[in-house]
């Protein structure tokens, strides 16, 4: 515990600031329902924030280089707060979109600023038990974020305010911590082809994790009207989804750290693609039937970036690790601007058992094209990867580099 005790400070605001997120990602979809927007304009808005996300994952390190981490972040919560206020001043899909891609944008530098801190200021002995407790912060907050929903309501401006004093506070804990903020991080050149390079598979399996898990934070509200839940049901079925993440995420880790990585991919997209079959063609409007799927399909899905992050890393040189992980980030933001504009489409056209009919589909595709590598690439040998990723933690945050003193090990755990 002596190494958590001086990064309490910083995981109060992470608990504060992804619990906002995370609220405002569940809310807005139910909203934009009631206020009689169409399915395919709340994907639109909800690839807002993902396109605003990505173009964050390339600019904002040049932000933080330039005047720090606490000025960074201070500057991109204020202006997120700002945004989620406006978004109840202007209550129309243009403007929503726009909010959301500012938001987006913001939480890519706040989310650069939380995990390049933690990364600095612990050593690698203490880094995957400090970063696992940031992940149950993580995980814990937006679960218990989401019946906030019900309790609150959904009408007026209620909340915009929540989540706009959710982001505001968030500046409180970090702001009153000590001065011994990270040294801003070195710059790091920008190139995607070179990490399709390096694992097309870790690539291709970024942006299906994308279009996939995307499509279900920013539509799985929508589906769940559709079936007939009620709000308080539908946190639940969101929260179940989210939380699940953590089941399996350790032992798919484990299992890929010994066995060729790719048969632990190839594992939990098939997993991931019979809950979302289950759901689509057996759950029907049973929200037990449906609670069961989707704990399934987040069990299997959400470890998958990790998985691919993982992967890329095993191909990369010395020096490249950097370059994937912005690069990894980067690809799955790309999948996640369309995900949510495909599925709501799909959404509008054949009904809400739809959206895991898609799901179902991008997860078959990336498993198809796992196959195609396994048979024309071979497996990295386990005694050469064994001592690098322990688990899976330890390559699924994009700026865990960024911002750790040059005699640190190469390695990023996560």
């Amino acid at each position: 515990m002596s190494q958590i005790r001086p990064l309490v400070p910083l995981l109060v605001t992470a608990g504060i600031l992804i619990g906002g997120n995370g609220l405002q990602g569940t809310f807005i979809a139910l909203r934009a329902h009631q206020e009689g927007f169409s399915t395919s304009l709340i994907g639109l808005v909800g690839t807002g924030y993902n396109i605003g996300f990505a173009i964050g994952c390339i600019y904002v390190t040049r932000m933080i280089r330039a005047i720090g981490h606490i000025r960074a972040f201070s500057a991109l919560a204020a202006i997120a707060s700002a945004a989620s206020l406006g978004m109840a001043l202007l209550i129309e899909p243009v403007s929503w979109f726009f909010m959301r891609l500012i938001c987006g944008l913001c939480f890519a530098g706040l989310f650069a600023v939380m995990e390049s801190w933690l990364n600095a200021k612990v050593t690698n002995a203490t880094r995957a038990r400090t970063l696992s407790v940031y992940r149950f912060v993580d995980l814990g907050s937006v679960t218990l974020a989401q019946y906030l929903i019900p309790s609150v309501g959904i009408d007026g401006f209620a909340l915009f305010a929540v989540v706009s004093m959710a982001l505001t506070l968030s500046l409180v804990p970090i702001s009153l911590t000590d001065k011994s903020s990270p040294a801003p991080p070195e710059a790091i050149r920008f190139d995607v082809r070179a990490l399709w390079n390096i694992s097309p598979l870790a690539t291709a399996g970024c942006i299906a994790i994308g279009l996939s898990n995307s499509a279900y934070r920013a539509l799985g509200p929508i589906y769940g009207q559709g079936i007939g839940m009620s709000v308080t049901s539908i946190a639940s079925f969101m929260s179940i989804g989210i939380l699940s993440g953590v089941v399996l995420q350790y032992p798919l880790g484990h299992f890929s750290d010994r066995l060729d990585r790719r048969v632990t991919i190839l594992v939990a997209s098939g997993g991931a693609m019979l809950a979302c079959l289950f759901i689509g063609f057996i759950a029907g409007t049973n929200e037990v039937l449906n609670f069961i799927g989707i704990f399934v399909f987040g069990a299997f899905a959400m470890p998958l970036y990790s998985l691919c992050s993982a992967h890329a890393n095993d191909h990369a040189k010395e020096g490249q690790h950097a370059l994937v992980s912005a690069g990894t980030l980067f690809f799955w933001s790309v999948g996640a601007t369309f995900g949510p504009l495909v599925a709501s489409i799909l959404i509008d056209k054949l009904g809400a058992q739809s959206l895991f009919l898609y799901l179902a589909s991008v997860q078959f595709l990336f498993m198809l094209y796992t196959l195609n590598r396994m048979m024309v690439r071979r497996a990295v040998p386990v005694e050469a990867r064994h001592g690098r990723f322990r688990s899976l933690l330890r390559t699924s945050i994009f700026f865990s580099r960024l911002a750790r003193p040059p005699e640190e090990d190469s390695r990023r755990p996560d």
